[in-house]
């Protein structure tokens, strides 16, 4: 949970890394990026138990925890918290004035309906739910709204509108795609076409899902594709399009220029052309500005330097994000060659060397001895292609079986690097499912 904390302000260290190679692309943390930090003042988290709500009182006011230090935290839950709206009036308390104080208001059932806290903003959904109103009623908890009549004091006629969005955060997509597709389903019983109704239900409640290298927003079909299979065909295919797919950091490409064979290699791949000359300008330049950076500050030079330094650091960001893009652009080939090819029971890395050598290089340009080389460097990311090729093949599954038929059935299930087998391949499914 500790971790959890961390990940969700932005200061957690094992993605630290990963967001910087997404820059402006990495995800929106509730307490970490400006666009929420400023909404969020008064979120409501809602948990599992009376003892996980106060476990996590005492872990917000931890030493480790001085960031959550500036809320407000109210537990309302359990028999001290009293019963029904009797559990509202301590939160209005912590609230005080609410445009000038935060609070964490923690529960694992009160207050999720019958009342209205209009400075809620954000609903945390830390728990399982089988009930899809449940759910929704907690979640609506942050809908309600929120102005101000007379904002300056001279105007009796004037309402200011205070908040303008509201979120539900959940970290199990799995389970809330689930809980909207049942849920929007049963709305409307007039209308037969599932997808015309979840469509209808998240016009007024977009949806936004961060898959580990991306944040996008499902449509109607996407959300029933993931409600059933845990993914969607969108997800998948830019799954295999993320940065963090390939490294081009100083060290690899380093690594890549003292390995003639290996700039040959990429040499091979459509784009690559004037590779050698831009990766040397990318250290070279890199290591001058950090040099710089390092030797003065930005007082301590002139107008000119300043200009050089920045133009120096916008052409190696310009040519490390274009070789970025063109291994991104060989990446995206990889489902390609997996639909092709029948060996599911193998890791991917055995099928291109071993089994179908001949097919991958028409699939990607590259020979397998190229293909090694570059994995041996550094070039791909092999845990998160093996996570991309899991996603892959648990959404393949259903085409596999549909005719009630599975050829693959108890076979072992091959990832980049590693294969699973049918047993742990199936217990991870379910893990994943029940994951709360």
């Amino acid at each position: 949970m500790q971790k959890w904390l961390d990940l969700i302000r932005g200061a957690f260290m094992p993605t630290s890394v990963d967001n910087l190679k997404l820059g402006a692309q990495k995800p929106p943390m509730p307490f970490s990026d400006v666009r929420l930090l400023g909404v969020l003042s008064h979120s409501f988290w809602f948990l599992p138990s009376v003892a996980a709500c106060h476990a996590m009182r005492n872990l917000l006011a931890k030493r480790q925890n001085r960031f959550y230090h500036d809320y407000k935290v109210v537990v309302a839950a359990g028999s001290a918290a009293g019963i029904g709206v009797a559990a509202l009036p301590p939160v209005q308390e912590a609230m005080d004035d609410p445009l000038t104080t935060k609070t964490i208001t923690l529960t694992c059932g009160k207050l999720t309906t019958g009342v209205t806290v209009k400075p809620w903003t954000g609903i945390l959904m830390l728990r399982n739910s089988s009930s899809p109103e449940t759910y929704f009623q907690a979640a609506f908890r942050v809908q309600s709204p929120w102005t101000v009549r007379n904002p300056d004091g001279a105007s009796p006629n004037e309402e200011q509108v205070i908040k303008r969005e509201c979120y539900v955060f959940d970290f199990a997509p799995d389970r809330a795609l689930r809980q909207i597709a049942y849920y929007s389903c049963r709305l409307k019983m007039d209308e037969r076409n599932p997808e015309q109704k979840v469509a209808e239900f998240i016009s007024f409640l977009p949806v936004l899902s961060y898959d580990g290298s991306s944040m996008k927003q499902i449509d109607a079909a996407g959300i029933l594709d993931m409600a059933m299979s845990g993914t969607t065909a969108t997800l998948l295919v830019r799954r295999w399009e993320s940065a963090l797919l390939v490294n081009v950091d100083n060290d690899t490409l380093k690594r890549l220029m003292a390995n003639e064979a290996a700039m040959k290699a990429l040499m091979n791949i459509e784009g690559f052309r004037n590779l050698n000359q831009d990766i040397e300008t990318i250290i070279n330049k890199s290591d001058a500005v950090k040099k710089t950076r390092k030797e003065k500050n930005d007082e301590e030079m002139t107008e000119k330097e300043k200009k050089e330094l920045t133009e120096a650091e916008k052409e190696y960001k310009s040519k490390r994000k274009q070789i970025q893009e063109k291994l991104i652009k060989f990446a995206t080939r990889v489902p390609i060659f997996m639909y092709l090819t029948d060996y599911r029971e193998r890791c991917l890395k055995d099928v291109i060397t071993q089994l179908e050598p001949g097919l991958f290089k028409k699939v990607t340009g590259l020979s397998v001895k190229d293909f090694e080389l570059l994995v041996s460097l550094g070039v791909f990311n092999s845990a998160l292609m093996n996570d991309a090729i899991y996603k892959f093949k648990r959404y393949e599954d259903a085409s596999l079986s549909y005719t009630g038929i599975n050829k693959h059935e108890g076979e072992d299930i091959g990832l980049f690097d590693t294969v699973l087998s049918a047993k742990d391949y199936q217990a991870l499914i379910e893990c994943v499912a029940e994951m709360p």
